[in-house]
Order: C-alpha cells, then structure tokens, then sequence
C-alpha cells in the first residue's frame, strides 16, 4: 500500500492560509520573487514545562514541498478568482520548489528557537509552505511530545488508540506514528500500521460481551467465542463489562481452561481492565489469577489514562503489565497546541529579524546550524557508549564557532543571557553532530527513507543519552542550549541598528 495514500486524497502542499497567496502576488508584482529567502520553523517553549519536544512531521514535510506545482491553473481560480490574479494564477501553476529544505529527523529531540526546518528558496515558493509546514510539525510535535511524556512515566509498553478521538483521519493516522516514535509500543489505528509495515493492536470492546446478551452465561460464551475465533493470536479479554471480580475474571478463567489457553500459549494471553480502582482490581485479579495457576497471563489497563495517573498507579503498586492510552496522545490533551512558527530571517545574504514587545518573540537572525556536543560522563549518562549530550548550540552557518566545532577544535559557549555562565570543549574531548541535515536539494530529495522501526530507535538513542534528571517529566534538570558569538552579535547589531532608527524617526 503507498505510504502516502492518504496524502493522495488531498494535495496538503494547498492546506494553506489566502494571505499566503496574496503576499505572493505583491512579491510577484513587485519583482522580488526570485530573492533567495531563508525560513525557519522552530517553537519558542515546549508544552506542559516539558525541557523539549520530539520531532515528527519531517517526512511528511518533504513529500508535502515536492507536491508544490502539481495542480492546473483552474484550481487557483477556486481562491484566487479575478483578472487581476491571471499573471499569478498561470506563474502559480508552474511554480515548483526549487529551493533546499534542511530538516531534523524524525525522532530527533529539539530545544527551542532550534530550527527544526530551514527552508532555502525562492521567496514566493517559501513563503507558500508555511502554513501547510505548520499545520503537519504542530500535530505531530504535540503528540510525540505526549507520548514521550507517557511512554517515560512507566517501564511498562504503553499502547495508543486515541484515534476516535483524534482531530479527524488525517490526525489519526499520523498521531499513531508519531506516538510509535515516541515510544508507544502499538497504535490500534490500521491504516498508520499499513502506511508503517507494522503491526495494529486491538482487543475487544464491550458490544461484543454483550451482543451475547447481558448475562454471565452471555459473557463466559462470548470470551469462548473470542478464543476459539483468534487462536494462534495474542488473546485479551475484557473483563469489567457486568463485575470485573465477581464474574468477569473468573469467566476469563473459566473459558481460557476450557479452550486450552494456559502458561504454555505461546503468543500470550491476557485480561483488560477498562473501569473502576484500576490499582485495587488490578491487584485483586493477580491475586486471583495467581490463585488458579494464570501467571503468565497479563493485566491491560485504559481508561483516561495519562502520564499521572500511571505514575500514580504505579506509586501505589499497581499490578498492570501494559498501559492502553487514547484521546490523551491522540489529542495531546493537557495542550492540544503545539507552537511552532515559521519566521524569516534572510533575504539574499541580509539577516533579518521580528522585533518584538515580547522578549520571548524575539527571534535569531541568519541562515542557521545547530551542534549536538556529546563527551563522556559515565556517571551522568546511562548510554551504552558512555556519551552523554553536553550542550547545543546553534550557529550561523560559517562563523567561527561553526568551523571550531566542524574542525573539532577548543570551543566556548557562552550564555546568551548571564555572561558568567560559560562552558568551554577541549579538542578531542568531546563529539558533535548536525541536527539540521539536508533533505531536498534544488527541489530534489536527497534525504534517506528511514522505517518506523528505525525513527523509533533513533528516538531512543537520542532519549538515553541525555542525563535521567534530564529526562524527567518534573521540573527536568537545565539542559544547556545557546547560541554563537557571531549569532549573538548580529542579532544585538540589527536590533540596535533597529531602535536607533525608531528612536528617530518622525512624521511631518
């Protein structure tokens, strides 16, 4: 099945904003479409004080800019009608992207004001993307990060399947993957297993206990049912649709005994768990469970869970083998908004900038690259090659420090905000890579496909070298993220260069 059938149904290079187009139209009408901009797409602070953000949405993007073009010149009249749109609606219908995108992986761990996308092109077709950019890094960003938060509360395989919660197919679909990504064991979502080669999850719901009629007897016939139609399968039964402790599990007792589903099944069996004190049944069924010699046979639990509630029940010695969690990775609940924006900040080879009331808003001029710099902390770190992350810092690409770091020569970080925090790295005494990596080259993709199994692992590479205080879901340790001197002093130059100006300026 095409990866990206679903992308076939609707051209998501045209998601986009009217004002996008009608700013093109004023840069084709004034001669400055051909003016080599550079885009960033980056997030100014992470939702629910989480240190950072997981990266998911790259690929989609990639696929997304070479679909720019592909339509006949009557679409734009759909929303650019008129004679006076003629010039730009035929200029629009042969407009490939022709510029390069340099983009994080997907499973990456970014900081703020890092540039997750550059985009490098011709300034109407950048321009362009920005909303339909947004519109897939926001999803998918807001829910990896949640689902990073969940998957980290419990040592336990957390499981997603939010999608009839989520926003619409389109967010079911890409929500299971991102949440995979993120360190979710499954999604239940079957079109995210099929566009991925890996497998959907599913159990059972209670409409099918009770299709059996609302009796013990019914229940006990149904699990039966269950098992004999799914043997060879990994088998869950639900069991709180009437009693979970009175009848519900000793009917899964009962019809696992009598359908031969013991220890020695080896796909493995198990009960759901979808109501009630989930800490208290969950240890009551061990118990009994335990009592008639089901040891192997595993608790799953949903039910409104969250990153809370499974620390809570695991704080109170909750006996849950896996975790089933939905509308809050499928929604990103506590914040269903993530915050990217996509600023510009060049023109040709000028840096510009947003100044802004907000100091938050403030942003870094120039064409960009951030450093990932790792050393050896056995002590801090818990990878397996002793590395552990050290400090990002983002450069204009070519200034000094940008060199040192390619060069792996002494380097020095300083705080942009408090001058007497600096960090200096030795030569031969650390490591760093690029996070930002080029994906598309004038217009064409250079970027590697990875699996899913593949993101996921990169993910989980990038997770286990940062520190456990790092890691945490509260109040994560300070991870240092900066800036150049080159950087820094451009930015300070345009704003100063800025006031003096607003300073002076009067009207007549």
């Amino acid at each position: 099945m095409n990866q990206y059938a679903v992308m076939d149904i609707i051209n998501t290079a045209y998601v986009s904003d009217k004002y996008q187009y009608t700013m093109g139209k004023s840069y084709l009408d004034c001669g400055k479409q051909d003016q080599i901009a550079v885009f960033n797409l980056f997030y100014r602070k992470a939702p629910e004080n989480n240190n950072w953000a997981v990266v998911c949405g790259t690929e989609e993007v990639i696929e997304m800019v070479q679909r720019l073009g592909t339509e006949p010149e009557e679409f734009y009249e759909r929303f650019l009608p008129g004679e006076e749109y003629k010039e730009f609606r035929k200029y629009l219908s042969t407009m490939k992207f022709t510029g390069d995108l340099y983009t994080m992986r997907e499973g990456e761990i970014a900081f703020p004001n890092q540039p997750v996308v550059i985009v490098v092109g011709p300034m109407i077709q950048a321009q362009v993307l920005e909303t339909p950019m947004l519109c897939i890094l926001n999803h998918q960003m807001a829910v990896a990060t949640k689902a990073s938060r969940v998957c980290r509360s419990t040592d336990k395989p957390v499981s997603e399947f939010g999608s009839r919660r989520a926003h619409g197919p389109w967010a079911a679909v890409y929500g299971g993957k991102a949440a995979q990504i993120a360190g979710c064991a499954s999604s239940s979502n079957i079109l995210t297993g099929a566009f991925n080669n890996v497998p959907s999850t599913g159990t059972m719901a209670h409409s099918f206990v009770t299709s059996y009629g609302s009796t013990v007897e019914g229940e006990h016939q149904a699990f039966c049912d269950y098992i004999k139609t799914h043997r060879g399968e990994n088998i869950i039964l639900l069991i709180d649709t009437y009693d979970t402790l009175k009848c519900g599990v000793k009917n899964a007792i009962r019809s696992f005994r009598e359908n031969g589903i013991d220890d020695n099944y080896a796909p493995g069996y198990g009960i759901r768990l979808d109501s009630g004190d989930l800490a208290y049944l969950s240890q009551e069924v061990r118990r009994i469970l335990d009592e008639h010699g089901c040891f192997k046979c595993k608790i799953f639990a949903t039910n409104g869970l969250d990153e809370y509630l499974i620390t809570d029940l695991e704080r109170q010695g909750a006996r849950i083998d896996s975790y089933g969690v939905g509308d809050a990775i499928a929604t990103s609940k506590a914040a269903p908004c993530f915050g990217n924006v996509y600023k510009l900040v060049q023109v040709d080879d000028e840096p510009v900038l947003k100044r802004s009331e907000d100091k938050i808003k403030l942003i870094n001029p120039g064409f960009q690259i951030t450093w990932r710099i790792s050393a050896q902390d056995k002590e801090k770190g818990n990878s397996l090659d002793g590395y552990v992350f050290k400090a990002d810092v983002t450069c204009l690409r070519g200034d000094a420090m940008d060199l040192a770091i390619q060069q792996g020569k002494t380097f020095t970080v300083r705080d942009e905000y408090d001058s007497f925090k600096i960090k200096t790295f030795e030569e031969g005494q650390y490591e760093a890579r690029p996070l930002q990596l080029q994906s598309v080259k004038a217009g064409k993709r250079i970027a590697p496909y990875y699996s899913l199994q593949m993101k996921k692992a990169f993910y989980k590479d990038n997770l286990h070298h940062f520190s456990p205080a790092e890691r945490r879901l509260i109040n994560p340790h300070y991870y240092k993220v900066d800036i150049s001197d080159a950087l820094y002093d451009v930015k300070m130059s345009i704003i100063g260069k800025l006031v003096k100006e607003i300073e002076e300026f009067k009207i007549d």
